[in-house]
C-alpha cells in the first residue's frame, strides 16, 4: 500500500510517498537495508549439452538449439514451457531465434549477462530473480559457441565489451589476449607466496584424469607433470597445458520455480546461495593496487551466507579453469585454503578425485571443452544427482561451481540436492 501526502514547499505542493511495512507484500521477507535472499528460490530442472570437439560443422545457433532441446527434456518439459531465456551475450543468439524455432508462444522475460566465464552463473542468478518474483515458470539458459572451427581468439575478445578498456594500458604493450592479460596476475602470485609451475601442474593432471572417465571429453590421453613442464610456454608463467582449449559445442540449464520440482521428470537440484562480484579496478588488471584480486573475493562470502554452509559442507567442486593458476586463486578466495595457500593445497592432492575436494569432475575446460563454464554446471548437477558415471564422487550432497570472466569477474553458486 502506497501513502500519499502533499507538503508545501516554498509556496508549492509537494508530493511524499511511503511504502507501509511488512503486511502489503505478502508471502515476501521484508528486511530493511538488506537485499532479499534467493536462497531455495528455484531449483535447477534440467541440463543438457551436446558433443564438444574442435569442429562441429554445425551452426552456433543449432548448438544453441540441439543443447537446449537436450536440457529441456531432461526436465521433462516441452519447448514451449519455457517462459523466459537468457542467451549468451556477444554470441549473436538472440531470445526471438528461440521463440521462432521452438513455438515458444509466451515469453515473459530475456536478458543478457555478459560477464564471460562469469555469465552462465550470473545468468543463473537471474533466471531465480525472475521465477521467484513470480515472472517465469521455467527460464532456459543456454550457450553455446564454435570457438575452435569458427572465430579466433581476436575476434571473440572483441565480442566482449569489457575488453575495450585494455586499449589504454594492455594493449600498447602486445597484450590481447586472456592469456597475456592473466599472466601477469599469475606472476605476481608466485613472486608474492612461492606459488610455481608445479602446482599448476597438478591442476593439469588431476584435471586430465578426471576427463578421461568422463565420456564426453575432448582431450582422453593421460597426461603427467613431466608432460605439462615439458609443454611450450605460451604467455609466461603459462605453458600449453596451463590454457584452456578452444572448442565447438554447446550446453545448457533449465531454472524453475521451487514449487515445480515435484513435477520434474529427475531429482531437481536446489540452489542454496549464488552471487556475482567484481574486482577492484574491473577494466585493467595492471592498475591495480592488488592485483591477485578477484571478484570472487567479494561475491563467495555472500554465496556461503545465503546457501548457510561453510567450506568444510561442500562435497564437490567445478572451478572455472580457464587457466591452471585461475582454479588456484578461486580455491584461496572461496576459503578452501588461506590466500597464497593455493600451491601446496593442490599439490596436497586434495583436489583430485579421491582428495577431500574433487575439483572438475568432467576435465574443465582444460580438458573435457570451453563452453564458458555452462559445463561445469551441467557437471555439477549430474554429480549432485549421482549421475556422472565412473567419476562419481560418492554420497556428494552438496557442491559448488563457480565462473570467472574476462578482467576477474566472479561468480558463485551452491547447490543441493532438493
Amino acid at each position: 500500500m502506497l501513502v500519499a501526502s502533499h507538503v508545501p514547499v516554498n509556496g508549492a505542493p509537494l508530493m511524499l510517498v511511503s511504502i507501509a511495512p511488512r503486511r502489503y507484500l505478502p508471502g515476501i521477507p521484508f528486511t530493511r537495508g538488506r537485499a532479499m535472499s534467493l536462497h531455495k528460490s528455484g531449483v535447477i530442472s534440467g541440463v543438457g549439452e551436446t558433443r564438444y570437439s574442435k569442429v562441429s560443422g554445425q551452426s552456433v545457433l543449432a548448438l544453441h538449439l540441439e543443447a537446449s532441446l537436450a536440457a529441456i527434456a531432461d526436465a521433462g518439459l516441452s519447448p514451449r514451457d519455457i517462459d523466459g531465456l537468457i542467451p549468451y551475450g556477444g554470441i549473436g543468439v538472440v531470445a526471438e531465434d528461440f521463440i521462432t524455432n521452438f513455438g515458444i508462444e509466451d515469453l515473459r522475460f530475456s536478458a543478457h549477462t555478459p560477464l564471460g566465464g562469469a555469465s552462465p552463473i550470473a545468468a543463473v542468478q537471474c533466471a531465480l530473480a525472475a521465477v521467484s518474483a513470480g515472472i517465469c515458470r521455467h527460464v532456459l539458459v543456454p550457450i553455446a559457441r564454435n570457438g575452435s572451427s569458427g572465430g579466433r581468439i581476436q575476434e571473440a575478445v572483441e565480442q566482449m565489451p569489457q575488453f575495450a578498456a585494455c586499449a589504454e594500458f594492455e594493449l600498447p604493450v602486445g597484450a590481447f589476449a586472456p592469456a597475456q592479460l592473466y599472466a601477469p596476475m599469475a606472476r605476481r602470485h608466485m613472486e608474492l607466496y612461492g606459488t610455481t609451475s608445479l602446482h599448476f601442474a597438478e591442476v593439469a593432471v588431476s584435471t586430465r584424469h578426471n576427463a578421461i572417465l568422463n565420456g564426453r571429453a575432448m582431450m582422453t590421453k593421460p597426461m603427467t607433470v613431466e608432460d605439462h613442464q615439458a609443454s611450450r610456454m605460451i604467455a609466461d608463467p603459462f605453458r600449453l597445458f596451463d590454457c584452456s582449449l578452444e572448442s565447438d559445442g554447446g550446453a545448457a540449464v533449465v531454472v524453475s520455480r521451487a514449487d515445480c520440482a515435484r513435477d520434474l521428470r529427475k531429482p531437481a537440484v536446489m540452489v542454496l546461495g549464488i552471487a556475482e562480484g567484481h574486482p577492484d579496478s574491473p577494466s585493467a588488471i595492471s592498475q591495480r593496487q592488488d592485483m591477485v584480486g578477484i571478484g570472487l573475493d567479494k561475491c563467495a562470502p555472500r554465496a556461503f551466507e545465503m546457501a548457510g554452509v561453510t567450506p568444510d559442507d561442500i562435497d564437490v567442486a567445478e572451478i572455472y579453469d580457464c587457466f591452471t593458476y585461475v582454479v588456484i586463486r578461486q580455491l584461496e578466495a572461496l576459503g578452501f585454503c588461506k590466500r597464497g595457500e593455493g600451491g601446496p593445497f593442490v599439490a596436497s592432492g586434495a583436489i583430485r578425485l579421491d582428495g577431500r575436494l574433487p575439483v572438475n569432475t568432467h576435465g574443465g575446460l582444460l580438458s573435457q571443452g570451453h563452453i564458458a563454464g555452462m559445463n561445469h554446471i551441467v557437471e555439477l548437477v549430474r554429480q549432485l544427482r549421482g549421475e556422472a558415471g565412473r567419476a562419481q564422487v560418492a554420497n556428494a550432497e552438496v557442491g559448488l561451481v563457480t565462473g570467472y570472466g574476462d578482467m576477474g569477474d566472479g561468480s558463485v553458486a551452491i547447490l543441493a540436492r532438493a
